[in-house]
């Protein structure tokens, strides 16, 4: 029997912000969730346009896409995305300057692909663990992995939201992507800094764990973060890996921004 994904998306503006420049986007086989950068012209515009770009991966792959190679594919969309930033900043100056991260998972058969670019995460909970399987592209995460300072001094940096790598309109960027195991029981969260820089990684682990569904997950994630003070924008999608057969394609379904906003 195929194995598919069984996936729940949510996006919510927080408790501090007044415009959502989060994106997601969940489809049968692509996930995506992007985060336009604050205190940027135009986040969300670059976050919605991003998605619009994965998206058309996702429409010009074949059913069949197994004689493809997928990492190469996402590299493309997310090219694909830096573009359409600078091309949309060349016709309109008022948006130089706005970017994006961006998290993906692409299924193809039996072969999982993600793409990674930014501080955007993506988890894996597998056998009662949970993995972080992104690194984030940040100054503070430099600094750790250099050793000045530790994982619980960068929890509460003043710089720890600085991006050292995102889609913007100056220049392409270098996405991070890798294969992953596919196996039948793990669960995924995709989601952005909203999230992670409330929760710690015990209180994910807590509920990502928990036999509930993918939809009351989110659900809750989203609250959690709320509760924890909501400084950001949340997007959160989480899917499981289940035994399916072939049933016919769902709708992609579009939260944040990209259901709001006009890229056109």
């Amino acid at each position: 029997m195929a194995l598919g994904l069984r996936s729940a998306i949510g996006s919510d503006v927080g408790r501090r912000r007044t415009a959502n420049e989060d994106s997601g986007a969940a489809g049968d086989r692509l996930l995506v969730v992007a985060d336009g950068m604050g205190g940027h012209a135009h986040g969300e515009l670059a976050s919605a346009l991003t998605i619009g770009a994965m998206l058309e991966l996702d429409e010009r792959l074949p059913a069949d896409a197994s004689g493809l190679d997928l990492l190469a594919e996402l590299r493309i969309a997310v090219d694909d995305a830096s573009a359409r930033l600078a091309e949309h900043a060349k016709r309109d100056p008022d948006t130089q300057g706005m970017g994006t991260t961006v998290v993906a998972l692409l299924l193809d058969g039996d072969r999982l692909a993600l793409a990674h670019v930014g501080d955007s995460r993506i988890y894996r909970c597998r056998a009662g663990g949970l993995e972080q399987l992104t690194h984030d592209h940040t100054m503070v995460q430099q600094l750790v992995d250099e050793g000045q300072i530790t994982p619980e001094e960068a929890l509460v940096h003043p710089r720890r939201s600085v991006l050292m790598r995102a889609l913007s309109t100056d220049h392409p960027v270098d996405a991070d992507v890798a294969y992953l195991d596919l196996v039948p029981g793990d669960r995924y969260l995709l989601c952005s800094d909203g999230a992670t820089a409330v929760l710690p990684d015990a209180a994910i682990l807590d509920l990502m764990a928990a036999p509930t569904s993918a939809e009351v997950v989110v659900e809750q994630l989203i609250t959690l973060s709320n509760d924890g003070g909501g400084p950001d924008n949340i997007t959160c999608i989480v899917a499981d890996v289940v035994e399916q057969e072939s049933a016919a394609p769902q709708p992609v379904r579009l939260v944040g921004a990209a259901a709001e906003v006009q890229t056109g």
